[in-house]
């Protein structure tokens, strides 16, 4: 069952105009159309999955996020990356603070958290898919949960992370809010989604893998990322690249484009991207650090 927006999920505005036809070539191979917000920019997926019907379109051994398995050539290579992107990940939050209390919100199979224990910060992770969840819990102490609102009342979080999670969440504003009621004064909140004004999203286009449909609710751009951010009550402090994402997201989308793996294609894509990054500031994932 598919429901239909009649507004924008981030600024409520009740026009939007055609923006794209994408396939999900992950899971059912249906295809679904993207609108854009004729306010805030924002893109989303219109119509889209009922909440109680997305979780079957995550049940593939290829989504790599709710698995340790690395079971094809490009999930091995992002096996290998997440190494280094954790410990940049971990000098970004140590950045704003130095130690505390941190909750990773989509989790995922727990491994950041992991890293977060091992520098001694208090953990705790919100995780919605069972399998990747289990995983997580055997990897970290910290209380693993499925939902925020398992937590007890009186838990708070100096930081609180999303990593390529708030394009998935069903409910946009909602989800923040609550997030937002946990974090305490001063705190901050990490978020990282893909940028759908980078070179490597503009040059595939409906094959850019980051628009991942139907999984991928939301496709964001700095302009709306920044509205949500402020009607939501969160400051932008700053905006930051994750210049692995290109390679990895344009490997992907050749496979999509070509059907064939051409790595080499793929990792030239990423690297034009990143470099017409560095003048544009338009990196294929950004990551955004907002604060209370």
């Amino acid at each position: 069952m598919y429901e239909r927006l009649e507004n924008c999920p981030s600024c409520q505005h009740p026009q939007f105009d055609n923006y794209l036809i994408c396939e999900d070539h992950t899971v059912s191979h249906e295809s679904f159309a993207l609108v854009k917000c004729t306010k805030c920019e924002l893109v989303f997926t219109n119509p889209r999955p009922r909440a109680d019907e997305l979780n079957k379109y995550y049940q593939s051994d290829a989504y790599i996020s709710h698995t340790d398995r690395a079971n094809s050539i490009l999930n091995t290579i992002y096996k290998l990356v997440r190494t280094y992107t954790l410990a940049q990940k971990r000098s970004l939050v140590n950045s704003f603070k130095a130690n505390g209390t941190i909750l990773d919100y989509g989790c995922g199979t727990g491994d950041f958290l992991r890293s977060m224990q091992k520098n001694s910060w208090t953990t705790f992770g919100v995780e919605p898919n069972d399998y990747a969840r289990e995983i997580a819990k055997k990897k970290n102490k910290g209380l693993i949960a499925s939902n925020i609102s398992e937590f007890s009342p009186d838990v708070s979080f100096d930081v609180v992370t999303a990593w390529h999670v708030l394009e998935h969440v069903a409910d946009l504003r909602e989800t923040l809010k609550l997030i937002r009621k946990r974090i305490v004064k001063d705190g901050y909140l990490i978020l990282a989604v893909p940028n759908l004004k980078s070179y490597d999203a503009t040059t595939y286009m409906e094959k850019w893998a980051a628009y991942d449909v139907p999984r991928h609710l939301y496709h964001f751009s700095q302009t709306s990322l920044q509205n949500l951010a402020e009607k939501t009550k969160f400051k932008l402090v700053a905006t930051l690249p994750m210049k692995f994402d290109s390679y990895y997201v344009s490997m992907l989308s050749e496979k999509y484009r070509s059907g064939k793996s051409k790595l080499t294609k793929g990792l030239l894509t990423g690297l034009r991207s990143n470099i017409n990054a560095s003048k544009t500031g338009e990196y294929s994932s950004l990551i955004y650090v907002l604060k209370k």
